[in-house]
C-alpha cells in the first residue's frame, strides 16, 4: 500500500509535466519579454524563485528577456540622501542629480544582482544598460496633460526622463542565439551621450515589439487591472482598455503599463499580460496554464 502511494505521487508529477507539454511545444524557440519589478524584486524568496523560473524557461527552449525596474531601491537611496521623490502619471521626475543616482542604482546595483541570481541558479545572464552597444536610443520626454476641455494641454518637463526612439534588436537577438538571458536596465542614451531615465514598462514594451516577442509579461504588485467595483478584469481587448483609460478607471502606475501593452500589440506582439509578481512562480502560472493569472490585454 505504501509502495502504491509512492508511485501514485510520482505519476501525479509526471502528469503535471505532460500537461505543460503543449505550452512548451507552442512557445519553443520563441521569446518572452518579462518586466521584473515591484515586490518580486524585494522579497528574498520571490527573487530566488524568479531566477529559477527564468532558468527553467531557458532550459526548455523558451527565450526569456528581462527588463527590470528598481523604483523601491531608487526611492530608498534618494531618501537616505535627503531627496524627495515626485511622480507624475507614474513617472519619476528626474533632475540631473537624481539621474546620477538612478543610473548608479539601476545599472550598478540592481542589474548586477539580478544577473548574479540567474547565473547562480544555473543560467547564463548578461546585464545591459541602454548605453551598451547603443542598445536603447532615447530623447527627452515631455508629458502632455490636459487641463480643461477644449484648452491647450499643459506641457510638463519631467527632467531627464526619456522616451525610446530605437531599440538595437540585433544585440538582444545575438545574445539570445548564444544561449544568454539579456537583463536590461531601463536607461537610454541621447544624441549627445546623455543618460535618460525611462519607465521600465515602456522599455519592456518597446523591446518586445523590436524583437517580435511572443508575449510581454509585466509583473506588478496588484492582481492586474481592477474595475470600478474593485474586481479583477481577466481579459481586456485593446478597445476596452482605451475606454477604461478615458473613463479614468486605469490611472496612476497602471496607466503606463496598459499603454505599453497597447503599443506592443499594435507593433506585432501576440499577447500582453499584467500579473501579480507577489505570487510564487507567477510567470510559470501565466505561461503554462490555460486560465493564466492577472489581466491579459489582447487585440480586439
Amino acid at each position: 500500500m505504501v509502495q502504491e502511494d509512492k508511485y501514485e505521487k510520482l505519476i501525479e508529477k509526471a502528469d503535471v509535466l505532460l500537461e505543460v507539454l503543449p505550452y512548451i511545444r507552442r512557445f519553443y524557440g520563441r521569446s518572452v519579454v518579462i518586466k521584473y519589478g515591484g515586490h518580486a524584486m524585494v522579497d528574498e524568496r520571490l527573487k530566488e524563485m524568479f531566477a529559477l523560473d527564468v532558468v527553467m524557461m531557458k532550459y526548455i527552449g523558451i527565450n526569456p528577456v528581462v527588463v527590470h525596474g528598481g523604483g523601491p531601491q531608487i526611492g530608498s537611496t534618494l531618501a537616505k540622501l535627503g531627496k524627495d521623490s515626485e511622480f507624475v502619471q507614474g513617472m519619476r521626475v528626474t533632475d540631473q542629480e537624481t539621474m546620477d543616482i538612478v543610473e548608479m542604482v539601476l545599472v550598478g546595483k540592481v542589474n548586477k544582482e539580478i544577473v548574479g541570481l540567474i547565473n547562480h541558479n544555473g543560467g547564463k545572464a548578461v546585464g545591459l544598460s541602454g548605453k551598451d552597444g547603443n542598445l536603447i536610443e532615447a530623447e527627452k520626454y515631455l508629458l502632455s496633460k490636459e487641463k480643461e476641455k477644449d484648452t491647450p494641454p499643459e506641457i510638463i518637463d519631467l527632467g531627464m526622463v526619456g522616451r525610446v526612439t530605437k531599440i538595437n534588436a540585433d544585440l538582444i537577438q545575438s545574445l539570445v542565439a548564444e544561449g544568454f538571458v539579456p537583463v536590461i536596465a531601463p536607461t537610454g542614451s541621447g544624441e549627445r551621450g546623455e543618460t535618460y531615465n525611462i519607465n521600465a514598462d515602456v522599455v519592456a514594451g518597446e523591446v518586445a515589439a523590436a524583437i517580435g516577442s511572443e508575449k510581454l509579461i509585466l509583473l506588478t504588485d496588484v492582481e492586474g487591472v481592477i474595475d470600478d467595483e474593485g474586481c479583477l478584469i481577466d481579459s481586456l481587448s485593446d478597445g476596452e482598455a482605451k475606454d477604461l483609460i478615458d473613463k479614468g478607471t486605469i490611472q496612476g502606475g497602471m496607466y503606463p503599463k496598459v499603454k505599453c501593452c497597447l503599443k506592443a500589440l499594435r507593433e506585432g506582439v501576440e499577447k500582453t499580460h499584467i500579473i501579480d509578481g507577489r505570487l510564487m512562480h507567477s510567470i510559470l502560472l501565466e505561461i503554462f496554464t490555460d486560465r493564466g493569472i492577472g489581466t491579459e490585454v489582447v487585440k480586439g
